[in-house]
């Protein structure tokens, strides 16, 4: 099973019903989290969210979240989750030129989430604000409108996307899935 975290986005109940085609899930909102929803899951995927991280304490959602540097599942940030884990890793979060639209997405490492996606993607973006590659993490893949567009933990199965997977069509179905298979693979070990 697969935990979603709802940060108040309106894009969540997609992430819900492409990860569920792969594998069961539950929905909470980031709120109502508490560790104990951790049980018995093999991954969490953290949704984005209608905040600024420029323009907001960030700590309450930083305590509410604290349990990521040291879970051992897998945790997967769109956007606001995104940031939040790379926040919570020591990152900096920027206001930059707002990007609702398509970019096209170029991998620089491999990454399990890229799995089966050509060399180039487009994606879905929906934000204003990006983050610094946090220390402990690697860049992964960027744009022409974001630097950040992806990251992961060079040791810790923990990812982060500032696009929206979840609106992109089928590569970002390709890419949800590949995170369900990056749970699926945690969970053999």
């Amino acid at each position: 099973m697969i935990l979603i975290i709802d940060c108040g986005s309106n894009k969540t109940k997609y992430i819900d019903q492409i990860v569920y085609e792969h594998m069961d899930t539950r929905l909470t909102s980031l709120m109502d989290f508490e560790d104990s929803h951790l049980e018995g899951v093999q991954g969490v995927i953290l949704s984005g969210a209608p905040l600024l991280v420029t323009e907001i304490d960030t700590k309450p959602y930083q305590d509410k979240m604290k349990w990521i540097l040291t879970t051992k599942l897998p945790v997967f940030g769109i956007c606001f989750g995104h940031q939040l884990i790379g926040i919570l890793h020591g990152a900096f979060p920027n206001r930059m030129r707002e990007d609702r639209d398509w970019q096209i997405i170029e991998p620089i490492e491999d990454s399990p989430l890229f799995n089966r996606l050509p060399n180039e993607f487009r994606m879905m973006e929906d934000h204003c604000e990006a983050i610094s590659i946090p220390p402990g993490f690697v860049l992964t893949a960027s744009s022409d409108a974001c630097v950040n567009e992806a990251m992961q933990h060079k040791e810790k199965p923990l990812y982060g996307v500032q696009f929206h997977p979840e609106v992109s069509g089928n590569h970002g179905a390709v890419l949800l899935e590949n995170f369900v298979k990056i749970c699926e693979a945690k969970a053999r070990v």
